[in-house]
């Protein structure tokens, strides 16, 4: 049985709703209980969202993969398009539409739990070089998780990895591991912790590109056929669960 595309989006936007909803969600709940300790802000802040991020997968993963992320999706397309399996290129359209759509409403829905303007557009500025590199680095080594994952057969533990992955990332990268366009894109609208001022979004998002092409090729020199378990990225659907067990 093939899973709907309509299922697939709405679990493509609801997923990336929600994370960005822990994400700043947790960050304003962080910045209220601790507001004089800002190393303390980010372990709060770092801890939803890895424990968030688990849950998330868990829930959309059988029924999308539990992408939330277009890079994930692009490096999905582009390694299993010459293997015939991952997503087709209106998949990936429609997946990128969809956690666009849905990281904006998961900031609006953020907002209005806490009692914020629905829209409030940040004006935290993260325009650095060394900002970019750190995002480089943290998209980098998120594709060469997920993939190394599904082609070692082990989809099944991505909600812990890619989880403590991105908590982990909040500390070792200078960005604060973005690692995702659509997320940036939905944080620039609150002025909140986790936010990110509009005119810093297109330096992020095309470092971010960045480490999608860095982790694909490191991907393709390490895993050569990595493609072949583009559908089983970041976890199975279950019409790819069936045909992978058939």
């Amino acid at each position: 049985m093939t899973t709907a595309p309509w299922r697939r989006l709405l679990a493509e936007f609801t997923g990336t709703a929600l994370l960005v909803a822990v994400v700043v969600g947790s960050g304003v709940m962080a910045a209220t209980l601790s507001p004089d300790d800002v190393g303390l802000q980010l372990l709060e802040n770092s801890i939803a969202t890895a424990l968030g991020l688990g849950a998330l997968i868990l829930i959309f993963g059988p029924v999308s993969g539990a992408h939330f992320n277009p890079v994930v999706s692009a490096a999905d397309w582009f390694l299993g398009r010459r293997a015939g399996t991952g997503l087709t290129a209106r998949d990936l359209a429609g997946y990128t539409v969809a956690q666009i759509l849905g990281a904006i409403g998961g900031s609006i829905l953020a907002n209005l739990m806490f009692d914020l303007a629905a829209v409030d557009l940040s004006d935290k500025d993260r325009s650095a070089g060394h900002l970019w590199l750190g995002e480089v680095v943290a998209t980098t080594g998120l594709i060469l998780l997920v993939f190394a994952l599904a082609r070692s057969g082990r989809a099944p533990v991505a909600p812990a990895a890619v989880g403590a992955y991105i908590g982990a990332a909040y500390w070792f990268t200078s960005s604060t591991s973005f690692a995702n366009p659509a997320v940036t894109i939905g944080r620039a609208f609150t002025d909140t912790f986790a936010g990110i001022a509009p005119a810093s979004v297109p330096g992020f998002v095309l470092a971010q590109l960045v480490g999608l092409a860095v982790g694909v090729g490191l991907l393709l020199a390490l895993y050569p056929d990595a493609g072949q378990a583009a559908d089983r990225v970041v976890v199975p659907t279950d019409d790819a669960a069936l045909d992978h067990h058939a």
